[in-house]
């Protein structure tokens, strides 16, 4: 499954040249022309990273990462902030003070965006990110295998099946909006397929097969979608 990246730029140029290096590279990417709509986005669709630009008219990426540390939605989600006008030491200073994690400086190279971007993300990856087996209220998922188990007794899953349910228990206590389940386990582009009926009819055929127990910790969140709740 590919790590989504918010990228926030007022110049469409800009953000056409960084979606195509990061897509060839593998994830998936969604786009924002300016701040506000970068806090909608990030808060309905849960990227693993935002690259914003910091001179933007209206809120700056600065502001604009101040405001995402400051709301417990989109506290964990990792900035990287860019610029070519705000380069000098007390310009990434505010940055990394306002809760950015890493600092691009313009004119840079696809190779170190794309370093810093990986780092970061190693870095925010929970600890189930990199286990090929997950364990949970009974539950035995081993990732490579593609097999579950509940107790001794193998489920019999739909590949979309066993990937929600790996995102959820990778991602438990989080609350996962369709659009981010699509885009992840699905790999449609929101702006082409957004019908949230697809995630729901899968769910409620994934939640018979786990069983009462286990299905009950798929919480439905009115509006937004869905989350598997910590024990």
């Amino acid at each position: 499954m590919r790590h989504k990246i918010l990228v926030v730029d007022d110049e469409a140029e800009n953000r056409s040249f960084l979606k195509g290096i990061l897509e060839r590279e593998g994830f998936s990417v969604a786009a924002a022309q300016e701040a506000r709509e970068a806090l909608a986005s990030a808060g309905e669709s849960s990227p693993d990273l935002i690259l914003s630009d910091v001179a933007m008219p209206g809120m700056t990426g600065v502001e604009l990462c101040r405001r995402l540390k400051a709301d417990a939605r989109t506290a964990r989600i990792p900035v990287i902030l860019m610029s070519g006008a705000h380069k000098d030491e007390k310009d990434q200073a505010e940055g990394i003070d306002q809760g950015a994690d890493d600092y691009l400086l313009k004119p840079f190279t696809p190779r170190l965006m794309l370093a810093k971007i990986n780092g970061v993300l190693r870095r925010f990856a929970a600890p189930d990110e990199f286990r090929d087996v997950l364990k949970d209220m009974g539950l035995t998922l081993d990732v490579q295998a593609r097999t579950v188990k509940s107790g001794k007794k193998r489920l019999a899953l739909t590949r979309k099946e066993f990937d929600l349910l790996t995102t959820f228990l990778r991602k438990r206590g989080r609350v996962l909006s369709h659009m981010f389940l699509l885009e992840t386990v699905w790999g449609y582009d929101p702006a082409v397929y957004n019908d949230p009926h697809t995630v729901e009819s899968h769910i409620s055929s994934l939640r018979r097969k786990l069983g009462p127990k286990v299905s009950k910790l798929i919480v439905n969140v009115p509006g937004v979608g869905y989350r598997f709740e910590n024990k």
